[in-house]
C-alpha cells in the first residue's frame, strides 16, 4: 500500500438511481432549503477528499441545472436502470490515475460530517485495510472506502447490488471504523424517512440537537435480575415491519422483547420490554431461552448473527430472501463459522405458510419459534 505522504483518497458520489420509492429524483429533494445532493457534496468539499467523481442519470440534465459541477467531476451513467454496479465501474473509472483509494459515498446521506469523511481516511492510512466500514454503536454504515486494488472486483459486479458483494472475498482486509456520527445510518429512500430527516433538519442547530431529539440514549437491556432466566426472551434488531409486527405478537406470547435498532425509541414502540441503540449483543441477559431474529433489511445483518453465534443465542432467524440468505451464510462460513455453529440460523426465516404481509410473517417466525423451543424441550426431557 501507499505510504500517508503518497496516498491520495478520492469520492465517488452515486446519484443515478430512478427513486422510485421517493417519486422524485432523490439529488433534488430539498433539505433546508437546498438540495439533499448540495449538502452532501459540500461536506465532502469540506473533507479532506483528493477529488470528487459524481456519477448522474437520471434527470441528470435537471440535477446538473440545480448542482453547478463546482470542484467535481461529473460522468453520466446512460445505464443507469442496470443498478449501482454500473454506476460504481463509471465512477471508478473517472477517477484520476493517482488515486489510491476512493470513498464510495451515495448522494441520499447528506448528515455525514466532514470529520467523519476524514477519519475514515485516516483509518485506511493508518492500517493496511483494503476496505474499511465506518461503525456507530455497532451499526455497519456508509461510506465504504475501497482501496484501489480491489477495485477490478468491484467493477466486475453485475446487477443492482453494491460493493458489498466482494467483502466476503477479504475477510482480513476489512477494518471497521468506530465513528460518533449517526449520520452514516441516515439515508432519505422514501417520503417517510425524508419528513423524518426533514425534523432533524429544522432542529439541528447543531449536531448535539439532532442526537438529543432522537434520544439516542433509548433504554438500556434489561439485567439478568430483572429478566426470570426461565422467561422466554426475544431479540429482535431491526425496525422494518415484520420487526415491529413480530415484537408486538410475541409480547402477547408472554416474550420478553429486547428491540435494537440505533433510532427505535421506546415511544414508537411501547410493546417492547427494552430498546436497545446499540448493537452489543454480549450484554444481553444469559439464558437457554433466548431466540434472535434479525430483520433489518440487510443493514446490520452480519453483524448480529455473528455476534448472536458468539453469544450462543440457540435460534436465529434472518429475514431475508433465500439468495441473500445464502449470499450471507457463504460469507459467515469464509469468516470461519462452523456447519454446527450454523444449525442455529433459520434462514428464509419462519414456517412456510405463504406469508405475504409483515404480520403473517411475524406469524411464522413466532410458531417456528415455538415449534423449536418445545422440540428442544422434549429432547432435553
Amino acid at each position: 500500500m501507499s505510504s500517508p505522504e503518497q496516498s491520495q483518497v478520492g469520492a465517488v458520489v452515486l446519484a443515478a438511481g430512478k427513486s422510485t420509492r421517493m417519486g422524485e429524483p432523490k439529488p433534488l429533494v430539498e433539505l433546508d432549503s437546498k438540495p439533499m445532493l448540495e449538502s452532501t457534496l459540500a461536506n465532502l468539499r469540506a473533507s479532506r477528499v483528493y477529488s470528487i467523481v459524481l456519477v448522474l442519470g437520471f434527470a441528470a440534465d435537471a440535477v446538473l441545472r440545480r448542482i453547478g459541477p463546482d470542484a467535481i467531476d461529473v460522468v453520466i451513467n446512460q445505464d443507469y436502470e442496470q443498478g449501482m454496479t454500473s454506476s460504481l465501474r463509471l465512477g471508478l473509472s473517472g477517477l484520476d490515475a493517482g488515486v489510491n483509494a476512493a470513498l464510495i459515498v451515495l448522494a441520499d446521506q447528506p448528515f455525514i460530517r466532514p470529520e467523519t469523511y476524514n477519519k475514515i481516511i485516516d483509518e485506511y492510512l493508518r492500517s493496511d485495510a483494503k476496505i474499511v466500514i465506518p461503525m456507530y454503536r455497532g451499526f455497519r454504515g456508509n461510506p465504504v472506502l475501497l482501496d484501489r486494488s480491489v477495485f477490478p472486483e468491484v467493477m466486475a459486479l453485475t446487477g443492482d447490488i453494491g460493493c458489498r458483494a466482494i467483502f466476503g472475498d477479504h475477510p482480513d482486509g476489512i477494518v471497521k471504523a468506530a465513528v460518533d456520527d449517526i449520520g452514516i445510518l441516515l439515508d432519505i429512500d422514501n417520503q417517510e424517512d425524508l419528513a423524518r430527516s426533514q425534523r432533524y433538519a429544522q432542529r439541528e442547530h447543531d449536531r448535539d440537537s439532532m442526537l438529543e431529539m432522537i434520544e439516542l440514549r433509548g433504554r438500556s437491556v434489561s439485567s439478568t435480575e430483572e429478566t426470570p432466566s426461565d422467561q422466554n426472551h426475544l431479540i429482535v434488531v431491526g425496525a422494518e415491519p415484520v420487526a415491529i409486527a413480530l415484537a408486538k405478537l410475541a409480547k402477547v406470547m408472554q416474550f420478553n422483547v429486547t428491540v435494537v435498532d440505533p433510532l427505535l425509541v421506546p415511544s414508537d414502540l411501547p410493546e417492547a420490554d427494552d430498546v436497545c441503540n446499540s448493537l452489543d449483543l454480549s450484554k444481553l441477559p444469559a439464558g437457554s431461552n433466548r431466540y434472535g431474529v434479525i430483520a433489518s433489511r440487510g443493514r446490520f445483518d452480519e453483524e448480529a448473527i455473528e455476534q448472536a453465534l458468539q453469544a450462543q443465542i440457540g435460534y436465529i432467524a434472518l429475514v431475508a430472501n433465500r439468495q441473500r440468505a445464502q449470499e450471507v451464510r457463504r460469507r459467515l462460513e469464509k469468516n470461519g463459522y462452523s456447519a454446527d455453529q450454523l444449525e442455529a440460523l433459520h434462514s428464509p426465516a419462519g414456517l412456510d405458510i405463504r406469508a405475504t404481509t409483515p404480520e403473517e410473517i411475524a406469524l411464522s417466525i413466532l410458531a417456528q419459534i415455538v415449534s423449536w423451543k418445545n422440540k428442544t424441550a422434549e429432547n432435553n426431557s
